[in-house]
């Protein structure tokens, strides 16, 4: 299964299990969180092995993190914060 395959399925699983976010919520600044919140997530991303440090992406939900923490309604795939 390619990698295009296997992200595919995570991510219908992700939709499945209840995950609302899009990318199109980052273009609403109502849905960001403060400032604080989104550095201390990111704080824990950095000491993920999850976490690609070259792209700042997440391998378990191919997320780019810097964005990603900042959403409000966002989780961890892993349940980390």
């Amino acid at each position: 299964m390619s990698a295009w395959e296997e992200y595919k399925k995570r991510r219908a699983a992700q939709l499945e299990n209840g995950a609302s976010v899009r990318p199109t919520d980052m273009l609403d600044k109502e849905n960001y969180t403060t400032d604080d919140v989104a550095k201390r997530r990111y704080e824990i991303c950095e000491q993920c092995p999850s976490l690609i440090k070259l792209t700042k992406q997440c391998k378990e939900c191919g997320c780019f993190m810097k964005l990603k923490t900042k959403l409000i309604h966002s989780s961890c795939p892993l349940g980390k914060w």
